[in-house]
């Protein structure tokens, strides 16, 4: 890639992680009020807000960050299938965008009912919180902004493979 086609798309690619962990933290906030508040107007706020900051900010967020680093990682020399913290970035990105779509259904049904009107607070305390998610999926990516930027060493075998084809040798 060139230089400042690189840094297009890592603008880009920065930009939509931190503003996936920055959407999550607004969720995780909807998520304890969910969790903890006695008022069921700030219920219904809750998970209303939680459906809107999943379904409209967060899933998009997800799948362009995934798309993003993939672009990144065949653009620079990193490499998709290289090094080992490419590797698991990629799976934990890909994971957690996973769970993150699995869990809006859930999400979406917790809004419609606080939607109801005709649900009291009872009911909508009775929905539960969705606070495992959220909390997990912070440490998952606050663990792969981490990796990303330390870095770690370790080439992939397929990686190994690559940098001895480069030198001009064949591996054993």
């Amino acid at each position: 890639m060139r230089p400042g086609l690189r840094k297009v798309a890592l603008a880009a690619h920065l930009t939509v992680s931190v503003g996936w962990v920055g959407a999550a933290a607004a969720y995780l906030a909807l998520d304890v009020v969910a969790a903890t508040s006695r008022d069921e107007q700030a219920l219904r706020a809750a998970f209303i807000g939680m459906d809107l900051v999943a379904g409209s900010v967060i899933v998009l967020l997800a799948v362009a960050t995934l798309l993003t680093g993939i672009v990144m990682s065949l653009g620079t020399r990193w490499g998709l299938f290289r090094h080992w913290w490419v590797v698991i970035s990629l799976a934990l990105t890909a994971f957690a965008a996973t769970v993150l779509v699995l869990e809006t259904q859930t999400i979406s049904t917790m809004a419609a009912v606080a939607a109801d009107p005709s649900n009291s607070g009872d009911d909508l305390r009775g929905l539960g919180n969705t606070l495992v998610h959220s909390i997990g999926g912070i440490i998952v990516l606050i663990a792969i902004l981490v990796m990303n930027v330390v870095k770690p060493r370790g080439l992939t075998r397929y990686g190994w493979h690559q940098q001895e084809r480069e030198r001009g040798r064949q591996p054993d």
